[in-house]
């Protein structure tokens, strides 16, 4: 987790680069030992999906704005999927298991693909990175347009720890603290802070509104709410 930086916040003098550097090694020691907890946490969500949809090896999947490595898990079956992501976003995978293609487009308009042309639509943490409500509201539409039944995921603002950035309480920090910490991560990692600042945090309430055929699911740790999901089974 990359501190704060009261200095920052109560003066225009830039951290010395020494600084600057610790924090950033700091931050990357953070997610480093963030991402065995995410990985098991991906592991218990795909175990519940696996129990709460009938898929098998003749169901034809699409994961909108996925990557093989979600796949690999060794409880699931051997899979046929179609992964689509953004032109240049794509991570091929030559050794999976599963029987994968790759295809390009925006999930909010995707060409070429007939209604109802899987059997499932997956999603896992894309939502929010869509961009505004109008968006959000075509990435539904286009869900429920391919698949005959789905799973859309996206995090919850009341989880303790921000599931993109690792910090407490990240959305409710006012702009004064959030600013100079973002400052910090986009001298280092611009894209990765490009992704943060255009994260919109989705409710329970919109996701309702945005699939009104589905189950809306809260998945928990420890009774927390973690994420929500948006199940049509």
């Amino acid at each position: 987790m990359m501190p704060l930086n009261e200095a920052a916040i109560k003066s225009e003098t830039a951290p010395s680069p020494l600084t600057q550097w610790a924090s950033y090694l700091r931050f990357r020691l953070f997610q480093s030992l963030l991402h065995p907890f995410s990985d098991w946490a991906r592991s218990r969500r795909m175990r519940t999906m696996m129990r709460l949809v009938k898929i098998n090896e003749s169901t034809k999947i699409l994961d909108i704005g996925g990557a093989p490595g979600i796949w690999n898990h060794h409880f699931l079956p051997r899979l046929t999927i179609t992964i689509l992501n953004l032109p240049g976003a794509i991570e091929q995978s030559h050794d999976s298991r599963h029987n994968l293609a790759y295809t390009s487009g925006d999930g909010c308009d995707v060409q070429g693909i007939p209604d109802t042309s899987f059997d499932f639509v997956f999603s896992n943490s894309v939502i929010e990175h869509v961009g505004d409500a109008n968006r959000r509201a075509r990435f539904a539409k286009e869900v429920r347009r391919l698949g005959r039944s789905y799973w859309v995921q996206t995090p919850c603002i009341y989880f303790p720890i921000e599931a993109h950035t690792g910090m407490p309480f990240w959305w409710y920090y006012p702009n004064i603290l959030r600013k100079p910490i973002i400052d910090g991560w986009r001298r280092k990692l611009p894209a990765w802070t490009d992704m943060v600042e255009g994260t919109t945090v989705v409710s329970k309430q919109e996701l309702r509104q945005l699939f009104p055929d589905a189950k809306i699911l809260t998945e928990r740790l420890l009774g927390i709410p973690k994420s929500y999901i948006a199940l049509k089974a």
